[in-house]
């Protein structure tokens, strides 16, 4: 698991993945459907809305990379996703997405679409349009617990940042700071006050369905010494979500674990493809995926990503500059759920948040963003702390 979670080396890439929920233009209340998706993302349109009926006459090929190199999928709700190819540089970042957030965009708004501007639906409750047995186990498993697994599935929209791990000797270091801002970067940046036509009293909703889910798979990863330790022992002691059957119901027996199937608690033992599935239904604030993919920040309106990927790009530019980031980001490390709550409202969070942001601007040259670019950054941090 070390080589394939942690890929050590020069930090050199950046990329980002943007989820945004779906919505008919003038009636976003208005349920989607597989259909009205398919139609518009035409030859972008992934193999998972194939299911209901086929896209041609022959089998669908795989989707057609947006103009910018990013991959267009969906998740079960019907939020669209794109996943950004890695850039040498966030400016370049910034004008690949662009150019894939105007490509889809101009399709959706052909068929009567458009693209939501909040971390979490506004308008409806959630509602599965997906059809697989990864998604039908899931919903069975998380209903055990709740609401919250159906609307994290199906009303959830985040904004990921992806970094790459960097040099062996400072793996821990980078590892445990994208995971000590957390909570100042959700409050900063939180944008899903309602959800389902109510207000909810929470500053991200988004992140509140995340927090109520099965602890065992979201719950941050240890942050010591050992990160690659630390995921080992977060991923064995997950209970399995999924377990792949030719039968069509990947339900898992209640309460199995990696570990327990290691040991022999299942008629067969797991393989490496196996162990590689689990971990993707493994969901912690930052998930090592060979890169840090960071996900607790909520989606944000067209391009407003930027400011939140301009801040975390800063704060790792350099060792020491990490290092004051994350005594910074201390007294508020834990505060995961006054964050979600009350966002930059809880006293000690706003406090570390403060420093941070004060932190991230004086770094922000070191981004790889233009004066123009920088300026808005700037621009969008202030306007955060003023709210």
């Amino acid at each position: 698991m070390s080589g394939i979670c942690f890929k050590t080396g020069p930090p050199s890439r950046i990329g980002v993945e943007l989820e945004f929920t779906t919505h008919h233009d003038g009636a976003p209340e208005r349920p989607l459907t597989v259909a009205a998706l398919r139609e518009a993302l035409g030859t972008y349109a992934p193999a998972s809305l194939a299911t209901e009926t086929p896209r041609h006459p022959a089998e669908p090929g795989p989707p057609r990379p947006l103009p910018g190199g990013g991959l267009v999928t969906v998740e079960p709700g019907g939020q669209l996703e794109i996943s950004s190819a890695p850039a040498a540089t966030l400016a370049d970042l910034h004008a690949s997405v662009n150019a894939d957030l105007a490509r889809l965009s101009g399709l959706l708004s052909g068929h009567g679409l458009r693209l939501g501007t909040s971390g979490i639906d506004p308008y409806r409750e959630p509602r599965r349009l997906l059809d697989s047995p990864r998604y039908t186990a899931m919903e069975r498993a998380f209903d055990r617990a709740g609401q919250h697994g159906r609307t994290m599935m199906c009303s959830t929209a985040g904004l990921q940042v992806c970094l790459d791990a960097g040099p062996a000797p400072r793996l821990a270091d980078r590892f445990a700071a994208v995971t000590e801002l957390g909570p100042v970067l959700l409050a900063t940046f939180a944008n899903s006050p309602r959800h389902a036509g109510r207000d909810t009293g929470w500053a991200s909703t988004r992140m509140r369905a995340w927090l109520g889910i099965d602890p065992a798979r979201t719950r941050p990863v240890g942050t010591g010494a050992d990160p690659v330790g630390a995921w080992i022992g977060y991923a064995m002691a997950a209970p399995l979500l999924c377990l792949r059957r030719d039968d069509g119901c990947w339900d898992p027996p209640p309460g199995i674990t990696f570990a327990d199937w290691l040991a022999g608690a299942l008629p067969r033992p797991p393989t490496a493809d196996d162990l590689e599935y689990h971990l993707s239904t493994l969901f912690p604030p930052v998930r090592p995926r060979g890169y840090l993919e960071v996900r607790y920040l909520d989606a944000l309106p067209g391009d407003e990503w930027l400011a939140p990927a301009a801040v975390l790009a800063a704060l790792l530019a350099d060792d020491a500059t990490t290092d004051a980031a994350r005594a910074a980001a201390a007294p508020a490390a834990d505060r995961w759920l006054p964050a979600a709550r009350a966002g930059l409202g809880d006293r000690t969070v706003r406090g570390a948040a403060r420093a941070v942001l004060d932190l991230a601007g004086r770094a922000l040259h070191r981004a790889g963003l233009p004066a123009h670019l920088q300026s808005r950054v700037h621009a969008a941090i202030e306007h955060r702390l003023l709210t």
